[in-house]
Parts: structure tokens; sequence; C-alpha cells
């Protein structure tokens, strides 16, 4: 017998009730500094950069790497802005000071190069400052979006997942998540959430998910094609993307067009499927997506009973966590109702475009 254990999970400020996780990764990326690789020999400057770390008073060199950073001499660029990237990851104190000395405007300028090299490491430096909540609202002021979703468009692959990871952390403040919807962000994260590496998936939905708590993000997102990469995933137990793929479908389900969206691409029997195997996190998450498709279109309620839904929604009733339960004897009454729908129920789902 199944052991429930009962948690929290909280994402962007909103809680979910979870419980039996299976794995230890949590159901986002935690987008914190980057993870590539440093300095390949023990050269003079990271003998320096080392020093620097470990000295209480980094000011001066920082104030050298900065105007390094608009040097004329593009390996003179390369090397501030490792060390910069560097000292911004390893020491948290360093991401004010370099922000104060005016490294932001450069970095960003950088981010814009040709140089595949110089812009991996711009985005990356970008990603570790917005790390600092309080330099969030300056690197957006300073300009920092656009040529982030450039990278997040051209960039190699490292950039890429960077580039996801700072829009993130630009996003948790709450006006720039407009400012990054407009400027063309989602459908290069729906690319990456479909084409990247796990890493890249886990960054991609993991900014899906924070972007879409605004309504025209949401829009956006169904329509540069994310459900498609969402189901394939949710689909998928191998691929440690089932909670993260499900959780952004349920931010996006409030919006009439994800609806049609999620049952075109198979989405139905895919969550049917959770509800029955999945974890007690899973479950709940699944039940919740079904509920609201359900509510307003007997058409949807006739394709979920259809998938042999009810006998793990009463297992589940019986078993699950207790919002799960709550979700799971709603469906289930709506799965048991006549086919016709009640009135109301119809004249709402035609007037919202949704299938009666």
């Amino acid at each position: 017998m199944e052991t429930e254990v009962q948690s929290n999970f909280t994402y962007m400020g909103r809680t979910f009730t979870n419980l039996s996780i299976n794995g230890s990764s949590s159901a986002f990326s935690d987008c914190n500094s980057d993870v590539s690789g440093e300095f390949p020999t023990a050269s003079s400057q990271s003998r320096r950069l080392f020093l620097a770390c470990a000295s209480e008073n980094s000011d001066e060199l920082i104030e050298q790497l900065v105007s390094d950073l608009e040097s004329s001499s593009i390996d003179e660029q390369k090397q501030a802005v490792i060390e910069i990237r560097l000292l911004a990851k390893n020491k948290p104190e360093n991401r004010i000071k370099i922000a104060r000395a005016g490294a932001i405007k450069p970095l960003i300028s950088l981010i814009s190069s040709t140089d595949l090299q110089l812009q991996e490491n711009g985005v990356t430096a970008i990603l570790n400052l917005s790390l600092c909540d309080e330099n969030k609202e300056l690197i957006a002021a300073s300009g920092a979006i656009k040529p982030l979703v450039r990278a997040l468009k051209v960039g190699t692959s490292t950039a890429r997942e960077n580039a996801a990871c700072a829009l993130l952390r630009l996003s948790q403040v709450e006006e720039n998540k407009i400012a990054i919807g407009r400027s063309g962000a989602i459908p290069p994260l729906v690319n990456l959430l479909e084409t990247g590496n796990f890493r890249g998936k886990k960054d991609a939905s993991t900014a899906l998910y924070s972007l879409c708590s605004v309504k025209e993000n949401k829009v956006r997102a169904v329509q540069a094609g994310v459900m498609k990469p969402l189901v394939e995933l949710m689909a998928d137990f191998s691929s440690n993307m089932v909670d993260k793929s499900a959780f952004v479908v349920s931010e996006l389900i409030s919006v009439a067009e994800a609806r049609p969206a999620l049952v075109d691409e198979g989405g139905i029997p895919v969550l049917v499927e959770i509800v029955e195997v999945g974890s007690q996190r899973q479950k709940e998450i699944a039940v919740a997506i079904l509920l609201q498709i359900c509510e307003d279109s007997v058409v949807y309620r006739t394709m979920v009973a259809r998938e042999g839904a009810i006998p793990p929604l009463v297992a589940l009733s019986q078993s699950g966590t207790s919002r799960a339960k709550r979700k799971a004897e709603k469906l289930i009454d709506l799965l048991r109702q006549p086919r016709s729908g009640n009135a109301a129920a119809t004249a709402v789902a035609r007037t919202s475009g949704v299938p009666v």
C-alpha cells in the first residue's frame, strides 16, 4: 500500500498541494547561476580572479573589467566578460557591485554580438546578475529584453538556455511579463521546449509558466503551437517532464483557445492515463485540467468518459489528496450527467466558442 506524504508545492507565489513526489528533482528549473565551464587552464587571469573572489575588496578589479568590456580588443572583451560572469556567479555580493559599476549596458551590447562566444558569455553574465532582485528592473530598463530574445532564437544551445533563464528572472517583475511577450519571446521558448535538451526543455517550461500568468501570453503560447510539445512531454513518463509540462498546461487552460488545442493534440487520453498511473502530484494536476475542459463542454465530457476515465477517477476520489478527491468527485458527477448537458452550460459554451 502506497503511503501518501503530504506537502505543498509552491512556484511563483502559487501553491499546489503535492504529495508522493517521485525522485528528488523540483517541478521546475531553478534557473540559478550558470552551469557552463570555467577557465580551461590555470592562467594568470584565473589566478587573479580566484584571488579577487577570495578577497573582501574586488571593487578595483570590477571597475577594470567593466572598462575592458568596451575595449577595442575582442580578446580583452572576451576575457572581461568571462571574469565578470564568474565573479557574479561565485560571489552574490558582487552582483550589485558589478551592476553599480556600469556593466549592464556594455554586457547587453555583447549579447547582440555576432561572435557566438561573446554573446553566450554576455547572456550568462546577465543571467547571473539577474539573480539579484535589485538588478532585475535595471537590466530590463537598460534594454536587455530584445537582445535576450534574439539570443534565445539564434544563440548557442547554452546561450539559448541561459537566455530563457534570464527572461524568467526578469519576468519575476510583474510588469516585465507583457514586455517580454510582446518582444517575441514566446515562439522561441516553445521551440526550445520542443527541440532543446533536457535542461533546455526544463528552462523553457519554467519561463513559459511564469510568462503565461498573463492572458495575452497564454494566447501567444497556444498560437505558437505549445500544446504539441506539452502533450508529448506529458505522455512520456521517462522524460522527467510530466509534472513540468502539466503545470504549464494548467496555466494555459483558462483561455478558450487552449482547450481545443489541447484536445486536437491528443491531450485527453494522455491526461486520463496520468490520472490512472501518475504520481499523486501528477494525478492532482491532471484531474484539475480535465475538470476545467469538461465543465462547459458535453463533447469533451463524452470524450473523457470514452477514454475510460471513471474507474481511475473513482480510485482517485478515494485515495488522492484532499484537493484531488474534490476535483475527481466533481468530474465524476459531470461525466455521469446526461450527455445532452444542461441548457446553461450549453449556452455558455456556445458563446465562448467551446464545442458542445
